[in-house]
């Protein structure tokens, strides 16, 4: 091993799923069994030539990694750990989709010291889930959900989608109902983003979906943030409600541009001011095509700290963003603050930089104005 880094985070990502659902753009394939073995050797030998370092944080994400078989994840896992000494109170991640959780992947994680579990439940309306080609329902959800409390994991976070085609308030009502109702600890819920080259795009494009209005996308948004914190389940972020402590550590060390590394197909890296991601097509990564790599300038740092950092409900500390750019936010922005804060988007005060309630529904608008 060569010389330890500072403390990151640590990404792994699966890219193989069962299915390839209608709106996913993520570097991810279905079908692709025979290339397991091969992608694991890949993944081992891309972490053994990462220089040794602490890690506080590890997220498995995908693709599915639950369909990985579990000797293969396992070994990918002990080659993380080999590598990275994890603090004692490290947080480990990993994204399940309902109908690909089984017990002995349970147990095999609980051996490695994971402590967190994401579950893709997306929706509790099998239509819409049939809609969005998911390969579960509800039911899956539920069972997925018995085997993991089973398996000793009392951290669960569910994703739930709103803004679909043909959802409506109701249903969006009745999902946090169900997810509520299964006792997680920490709920996402996302906002639909039509990617081109997908399915659904295709779908909305010739008329046959056609998505919520704008004011209605709004009203669920709501739905969700006033019912999580109603049920204990505070924001700290956008998108993210979570119970006293049960933040997600890696999502949140991201926002706070933290170091992190990547190892996988499309898996993404931050370190010393550089980012990098590998090769998106599985057949490039599994080829040895390097990362594209990408340094960033002090004016994009600074920007990227606030395009982060105005993601979360606490805003940013001008303190920290000067003692990382060596300059406030007036310094770095100037009058490019004033617009947003005139209009009641963004707000500034005793030190803090943060987005109104207001300013949180339409936040790409505010960094169009810090731009």
């Amino acid at each position: 091993m060569t010389e330890k880094t500072n403390c990151l985070s640590v990404y792994l990502h699966i890219p193989f799923c069962r299915k390839k659902c209608s709106y996913c753009d993520f570097p991810s394939w279905a079908n692709r069994e025979s290339y397991m073995n091969a992608y694991t050797e890949k993944v081992i030998g891309e972490i053994e030539s990462f220089p040794a370092g602490r890690a506080d944080a590890l997220y498995i994400g995908g693709g599915t990694p639950s369909v990985m078989p579990a000797d293969l994840l396992e070994r990918m896992i002990d080659s993380i750990e080999r590598h990275f000494s994890f603090s004692a109170e490290a947080e480990k991640s990993i994204e399940m989709n309902p109908g690909t959780v089984c017990a002995d992947m349970l147990d095999m994680l609980r051996n490695h010291g994971f402590n967190r579990i994401s579950i893709g439940m997306q929706s509790g309306d099998n239509r819409l889930l049939r809609m969005l080609g998911r390969i579960h329902t509800w039911e899956d959800t539920v069972q997925s959900v018995r085997l993991v409390r089973k398996a000793g994991f009392d951290n669960l976070n569910l994703d739930l989608m709103i803004g679909l085609p043909g959802q409506h308030l109701s249903d969006v009502r009745d999902s946090l109902g169900k997810a509520i109702g299964l006792g997680v600890t920490h709920l996402s819920c996302y906002g639909l983003i039509v990617e081109e080259g997908t399915r659904l795009c295709t779908e909305i494009a010739n008329g046959s979906l056609e998505l919520p209005d704008t004011d209605e996308e709004r009203e669920m948004y709501e739905l969700c943030r006033i019912t999580a914190e109603e049920n204990g389940l505070k924001q700290y972020e956008i998108s993210n409600f979570a119970k006293n402590g049960r933040k997600c550590r890696y999502n949140w060390n991201v926002w706070n541009r933290k170091e992190y590394a990547g190892f996988g197909c499309g898996a993404a890296g931050f370190l010393n001011e550089v980012r990098y991601e590998n090769p998106r097509l599985l057949s490039d990564y599994l080829n040895g095509k390097g990362p594209v790599t990408n340094r960033i300038s002090p004016e994009e740092a600074r920007f990227e700290s606030v395009m982060l950092g105005l993601r979360l409900t606490e805003g940013i500390s001008e303190k920290d963003f000067a003692d990382r750019h060596g300059m406030g936010f007036e310094e770095a922005f100037g009058e490019k603050m004033a617009k947003p804060i005139r209009e009641g988007l963004l707000l500034y005060r005793n030190g803090i930089l943060k987005l109104t309630r207001r300013g949180m529904d339409i936040q790409n608008r505010v960094l169009v104005d810090l731009m």
